[in-house]
């Protein structure tokens, strides 16, 4: 059975195709600068990559764009569209309509539209996608990953705010909490790197890019998680805040006379490490200015670790212990100084990093000192497996 996954996003459409159920990649890529006369087309498939500059105005264009390349007598990934027997798609929101991936019919669409203000930045692009294939491949069955699925179970009382009740039973505002394809995949290969049981463990997952979440996993399942009713809140993150007191949003609004949306894009848009180091959004270029001796560089990383630390001990105290700490995303599976900062000086929680096995490891692997109770794994993740999966389970 061959899969195709894809994440319609709002500047970009990624994609990959799997033969089920042997998880083998026929193919992926990406339409990045969408809406530019200049956007950038990868191909990788067969051993062989491709690479275009194009103008791609919207979804649809990149989409047919990927389909009819993946035809052409050149590149026969596939022979025809038909070829593709179900399309899994990555959505991030649905508030509490559905906790597990659904089939996706006219219904399911009109509920991801009805969510559009819970993920104003995600949901628009993710249902275009959807519509654009239901066009395409009309007769071909779709299936809806949901991003905040994985933390459906969480208990009520974990993600309840302390504002009045009325706002949840009138408007689901709840924690909710993201990444949870990402963190599905990371338990389950944790769980594997480890040799042990996923049931079984008590595992503080930190999924580290442009945005961040922390996880606690426990009984198989997701306890808590630092993401909330939108992926702002919780650790310092690429360009949004993370935790911020409320009042101090409010008392910079007044200051700055600032609208609730430009309020907005500056908790989101300009805050994180970014905010700090007022030097950029990629992790990689502040941590050269940390080695050449930059001050806000070095505030901005600490800020980030010590959020993390903080995670990982109030996390450890409500799971009532720990097994592993769990590192990816593009920052925590690359970032050899980040990984080393968040686990060091944690002897007091049976946390001890292997300097040297964490500066050598390529690819994924256990990076904690032989005699650290607690391990420390790095797993490369791969949402698009779980989303194959996911769609495979629903249509056999």
């Amino acid at each position: 059975m061959k899969i195709f996954v894809l994440n319609s996003g709002g500047s970009s459409v990624k994609f990959k195709i799997l033969k089920m159920p042997a998880e083998e990649e026929i193919a992926s890529g990406k339409v990045e600068k969408l809406g530019s006369k200049d956007a950038i087309f990868h191909l990788k498939y067969d051993n062989d990559s491709l690479k275009e500059s194009l103008e791609i105005k919207n979804h649809g264009e990149a989409i047919n764009h990927i389909l009819e390349t993946l035809i052409k007598p050149e590149i026969k990934v596939l022979n025809k569209y038909q070829e593709i027997d179900v399309v899994g798609h990555r959505v991030v929101h649905a508030g509490e309509n559905f906790t597990g991936s659904v089939m996706i019919d006219q219904k399911v669409m009109d509920t991801i539209r009805d969510s559009f203000d819970l993920a104003p930045l995600h949901n628009p692009p993710n249902l275009k996608g959807i519509e654009i294939f239901k066009e395409i491949l009309p007769e071909t069955p779709m299936v809806a990953v949901f991003d905040n699925a994985f933390h459906a179970e969480i208990p009520d009382y974990v993600r309840t705010y302390a504002i009045p009740y009325k706002y949840y039973k009138k408007y689901s505002v709840r924690r909710y909490g993201f990444h949870g394809i990402t963190f599905d995949y990371m338990t389950d290969r944790a769980a594997e790197i480890l040799q042990k049981d996923k049931n079984d463990l008590k595992l503080f997952s930190l999924m580290l890019g442009s945005g961040c979440t922390a996880n606690a996993f426990k009984d198989g399942k997701s306890y808590e998680v630092s993401t909330g009713f939108t992926p702002l809140e919780g650790l310092v993150q690429s360009t949004r805040s993370g935790d911020v007191d409320p009042a101090a949003i409010l008392y910079l609004m007044r200051k700055e006379d600032l609208s609730v949306d430009e309020m907005d894009r500056i908790l989101n848009k300009e805050s994180g490490w970014k905010g700090i180091s007022e030097i950029s959004s990629d992790f990689r270029k502040i941590v050269e200015a940390y080695r050449d001796g930059n001050k806000m560089a070095e505030l901005a990383i600490k800020t980030a670790v010590h959020r993390a630390q903080k995670y990982l001990g109030a996390y450890t105290a409500v799971m009532g212990g720990l097994d592993a700490v769990v590192f990816a995303g593009g920052v925590g599976e690359n970032s050899v100084l980040l990984r080393e900062k968040i686990c060091s000086n944690l002897e007091h929680l049976n946390i001890k990093i292997d300097k040297e096995a964490n500066q050598n490891l390529e690819g994924e692997g256990i990076i904690s000192a032989e005699d650290s109770e607690v391990k420390i794994v790095v797993v490369n993740t791969d949402e698009e497996v779980v989303i194959a999966r996911e769609s495979y389970n629903k249509v056999v």
